[in-house]
């Protein structure tokens, strides 16, 4: 019996089958995802590795420096960045063509350093007012930047603060500069000040000044389906909450 027993046992240890079982794990997905989407799309992701038993391999980045990525030929099946991107990435034949599907839309909020007196931001004029009286500017070099910097041109007021403005590429890191002290008023995304230590949010800009950026998601051109799956889950009318926590509206 023991003869047996043992036979048996090094019959198991040298069988190929785990190593075949192993070798046969799906890939991950693999994603590169614009900072701006971050909490509410890893909520939505949990959830989605616990349904579906596929892991999801995600990359964070501005949005300028995601679609300069996909653009050199980075290897992704899924890209959540700034629309505009995307539709310019499928139309330049690096993402699947017809795949942008809408996911988040986020409008441009004000953060302040903590401890600084709270200004009146409640109409453009009043914006345009903290921000002469500030001392040091950010806003990135993404979408929210761009809105930003084009507002302050239509302001008049783009040249007399140019001296004080920090461009960084993301809004995450204008958030972390604001945190950190190293500027004192800053513009970004909604969701990129939300549970930011140190950071006061004084609000979203007001209406008459105010832009959305939509964030959609784009297929690599060999997109697994896992993670076609993935935009299914990631768009579906139950996700709306996931992205409503974080200050943004369903794409």
């Amino acid at each position: 019996m023991m003869l047996r027993r043992r036979t048996l046992m090094l019959a198991t240890m040298a069988s190929p089958f785990p190593a075949t079982i192993a070798s046969a794990q799906p890939a991950p997905v693999r994603v590169i995802a614009a900072n701006a989407v971050k909490d509410g799309y890893l909520e939505l992701v949990a959830g989605f590795e616990r349904s579906s038993g596929h892991k999801v391999q995600t990359s964070w980045a501005g949005t300028v420096a995601a679609a300069r990525r996909v653009a050199e030929g980075e290897n992704v099946d899924l890209v959540i960045i700034g629309s505009d991107s995307i539709d310019q990435l499928i139309a330049s034949g690096r993402l699947a063509p017809a795949s942008r599907a809408d996911f988040a839309r986020s409008g441009v909020a004000i953060g302040l350093k903590a401890g600084l007196p709270r200004p009146d931001t409640s109409t453009p004029d009043a914006v345009r007012q903290a921000v002469l009286a500030a001392g040091r500017i950010a806003f990135s070099g993404g979408p929210s930047g761009a809105h930003v910097a084009e507002m302050l041109r239509r302001m008049g007021i783009a040249e007399a603060v140019a001296a004080k403005v920090t461009q960084p590429a993301s809004g995450a890191e204008v958030a972390a500069l604001l945190s950190k002290g190293q500027v004192d008023l800053a513009f970004a995304q909604v969701s990129e000040f939300m549970g930011v230590p140190n950071v006061i949010e004084l609000g979203p800009l007001p209406p008459a000044i105010q832009n959305y950026t939509t964030y959609a998601i784009g297929q690599g051109l060999a997109a697994s389906d896992a993670a076609r799956a993935l935009v299914r889950h990631l768009t579906a009318p139950g996700a709306a909450g996931a992205i409503r926590a974080v200050g943004m509206e369903p794409g």
